[in-house]
């Protein structure tokens, strides 16, 4: 049987401990997508300059909220949201029951993954299963095989535009404010995203700009200028977003795309 268990993923359950606390409107308030529409979706928890402290998809289980986030941050995570709770009747803690499931093909009761389609299905399932047969080396090199980076290694504390948020539905600019909201917004407005997060092979990577390497793969990802981005080198879903944006006047300039 193909393993599907991601063991360095976690889920992290919000709660309400009395009638009438909402969940969703607590995260609204916090994170970068919009909680209160169709689920799962992606977001993240910034910093208060609008830079990346933590990544992750967010789930509805009834009146509960489930975060599928990397397991190493977990603990800081459920820290970090406690800090925001003041006096909310809201449990946040890490759910050991569950674990994050994927697979490339359709599953019964998968998602499709939010941030691209390519990337395949996920669903919440048991935690149950060996971490020696888990699908987390296939599923690292799906994912950077489609130019897709996540986590704290890939994204460190950079601006979250920079992480490709927009062209991975990462964020809203209509839900209203978040932490770290006014930069992030202040900067799509200006379309002053000047740098970009970039899968690229290992042997071509800058390591002045490189955030994480994979020498089994053959693959880094590094953090590098838009004007230095040649889109026939970008997956086909980046080259389209930076194509779709005002830094297209730079690939235009640099003759990589022609003018409308």
């Amino acid at each position: 049987m193909t393993a599907t268990l991601l063991s360095n993923r976690a889920v992290i359950r919000l709660a309400p401990q009395e009638p009438g606390e909402d969940v969703a409107a607590f995260l609204q308030g916090l994170v970068t997508n919009d909680v209160t529409g169709p689920l799962p979706c992606y977001a993240a928890l910034l910093s208060a300059q609008g830079k990346h402290l933590f990544d992750f998809l967010v789930w509805q289980d009834h009146a509960d909220v489930l975060l599928d986030c990397e397991a190493a941050y977990a603990d800081d995570l459920v820290k970090r949201l406690s800090m925001y709770r003041l006096r909310r009747k809201i449990a946040i803690a890490r759910d050991a029951a569950l674990g994050v499931h994927w697979s490339p093909d359709p599953h019964p009761g998968a998602a499709p993954d939010p941030r691209l389609p390519q990337l395949g299905h996920r669903w919440l399932a048991s935690a149950s299963g060996d971490a020696a047969d888990a699908a987390d080396a296939a599923w690292l090199a799906h994912r950077l095989t489609l130019g897709v980076p996540e986590g704290r290694a890939e994204m460190g504390d950079i601006l979250w535009l920079e992480t490709n948020a927009v062209e991975l539905a990462g964020v809203s600019f209509t839900k209203g404010c978040y932490v770290g909201q006014e930069n992030t917004a202040r900067m799509n407005w200006r379309q002053k995203v000047n740098r970009r997060l970039v899968v690229v092979p290992l042997a071509e990577s800058d390591e002045a700009r490189r955030l994480a390497a994979y020498p089994e793969l053959g693959l880094a990802v590094d953090h590098l200028r838009v004007e230095n981005l040649n889109p026939a080198r970008l997956p086909a879903w980046q080259a389209a977003g930076l194509a779709a944006s005002e830094n297209s006047s730079v690939f235009r300039v640099a003759g990589h795309i022609p003018p409308a």
